[in-house]
Formats: C-alpha cells, structure tokens, sequence
C-alpha cells in the first residue's frame, strides 16, 4: 500500500509548477533589447527552407588551397546554425552589451553593440547595418579564451532585398600543445 503522505508533497509539487507555466504562456513577451538575431536567423531559415535554392561553397583549411563545390539541397537548420552563437538577447545578459550610437556608412546605418569589461560570454561585438528595405548586413566577431582554448571567429551575414545572399566564417583555434587552426567558410546563396 502506498503512504498518502508520499503522494501530498508531489501533488504540491506538481501544482505549483502549472500556473507558473501558465503565467508565462500568458505574459507578452518583451521585445528584444538588442538587436533580434534569432529572429532574423529563423525567418531566414523558413524563406530559405520554402525556396530551397543552391548554394556554392568556399573552403579553405590551414592555410591549404580553397575548395569550391556547389550544393543543391541544404538543410537550412544546420548550415546557419553557427550564426546562432552571436545571439545576445538572452535573459542572462541584460545590461551586458553597450550600444554605440549609430552611424551612417556607405551601406546604411550601422548600429553596434559591444560586450561591458568584465562580462562572460563569447560574442565581443555585434554589428548590424540596416537601411529602409530593411538588414543589409550582420557582423559579429566571437572569442573564448582559457588556459587550454584560445578560438575566436569573426561572422558576416549579408542580405539583398530581405533575403540573404552571402555568409562567411573565419577563424582560429588554438589549443595547448597543437598547431594553430586558421580555417574559412565564404558561402553565396543562389
């Protein structure tokens, strides 16, 4: 026979989980403080996966000859998953990131959000040029360093009429004891 007195506290449990869930389903959600990175990424990726175009690929790694190939089908979800990582609108990082003011380039106006001395997280610096049609470019530049890594990658994300049309990656890795890793990624949408 089980014990009641078991089954009261996991009642209670249980009960106060719901209506904190249920007031969070209700509550409006805030808008972003920074600039929308994974919304811009998500649309992409449902306009991108609807339309399925080609795309052809630049590799170059450790300094060896740069590799060209076209791909026909890619699943969008993945190949713009590294982008994800320049996100700074997570809860954790309010009031971590100063916005400069903005300024006009030959492109559009350009608003840059940088990482406050002494914050924890891997996106330095965060750029976005947008002009009235909407982003033209996104450009963020990731490090993390420790006694045993040292990786940092610089991002562009480059958009024409609403739809992305470019991305590149470059970067390095370096870990104790190994060689240095230079490695890049230049990608044309089709």
């Amino acid at each position: 026979m089980r014990s009641p007195w078991l089954a009261a506290p996991l009642l209670l449990l249980v009960g106060a989980c719901g209506p904190e869930e249920a007031a969070q389903a209700g509550q409006p959600t805030r808008p972003p403080l920074y600039f929308d990175v994974k919304g811009l990424l998500d649309a992409q990726t449902a306009l991108l996966t609807r339309q399925n175009p080609a795309v052809e690929k630049q590799v170059q790694l450790r300094g060896g000859a740069q590799e060209t190939a076209r791909v026909a089908h890619v699943d969008w979800s993945k190949e713009l998953q590294v982008f994800y990582q320049a996100d700074i609108n997570k809860t954790a990082l309010l009031g971590a990131y100063a916005a400069l003011p903005p300024e006009p380039t030959a492109a559009g106006l350009r608003q840059t959000y940088v990482r406050k001395p002494g914050i924890e997280h891997a996106v330095e610096q965060l750029a976005v040029v947008s002009d009235r049609a909407g982003v033209r470019e996104v450009t963020a530049t990731l490090s993390q360093d420790n006694p045993l890594f040292f990786s940092q990658k610089k991002l562009v994300l480059s958009y024409e009429a609403g739809r992305l049309r470019s991305y590149r990656v470059r970067g390095l890795q370096k870990l104790v004891l190994f060689d240095t890793l230079r490695y890049s990624a230049a990608v044309r949408v089709l």
